[in-house]
């Protein structure tokens, strides 16, 4: 199999990658991951994940690489879509806004192929319900240091675990790269990788 760079610093993402035994080499994309007022969460997800591509291919294009994948994930809540908190105060009003209601958790990929030249883009769409939470749990998960760096502030995967009263969908693309999605994509792209 043909190695993959992933534009990702996620340590899940990695994970992901060592489970399904792909070679991948870790190259995070420095794309911005600006937010556009009243565009589709979907848009905005799919939007950000092909940037991260783009912008690493300038980086690296004389090395001609045969597959890179990027990805994004942001919250929807009514409409509202919600990135990465800007400090811990962004992150408190996220988490007072989430609890004791449901959300969409939207995941983008974007898979370049470097024989065609084509990025291939989609996203998966699941639901997150997540329990009230007190001033004092607030507090407490914020303390915890688990929100920074994602989308909504919290981690399903760890303490933000706790809060969650139910998912609808795809547990893996809430976390960060929806399994499935990402083994058809391979597939129709003509990566080797299937039975």
């Amino acid at each position: 199999m043909e190695p993959i760079i992933l534009a990702s610093g996620s340590l899940r993402r990695h994970e992901f990658f060592r489970q399904l035994g792909l070679p991948f080499s870790i190259m995070p994309s420095n794309a911005k991951e600006e937010l556009v007022a009243g565009a589709a969460p979907r848009a905005q997800a799919e939007r950000i994940a092909r940037a991260k591509v783009d912008a690493l291919l300038k980086v690296i294009a004389n090395s001609n690489p045969p597959w890179i994948l990027a990805a994004d994930t942001v919250i929807d809540i009514e409409g509202t879509v919600l990135g990465k908190p800007a400090d811990r105060d962004d992150a408190k009003r996220m988490l007072e806004r989430l609890a004791g209601r449901e959300h969409k958790v939207v995941t983008a990929l974007a898979l370049y192929n470097g024989r065609t030249k084509a990025t291939d883009c989609r996203s998966n769409e699941s639901s997150v319900v997540f329990a009230p939470m007190s001033e004092r749990e607030i507090e407490w998960y914020l303390d915890s240091g688990e929100w920074q760096g994602v989308a909504g502030s919290y981690r399903l995967q760890g303490i933000g675990g706790c809060f969650v009263s139910g998912i609808r969908g795809s547990y893996s693309s809430i976390v960060g790269l929806p399994l499935h999605d990402f083994y058809v994509m391979l597939q129709e792209n003509g990566y080797g990788y299937s039975a």
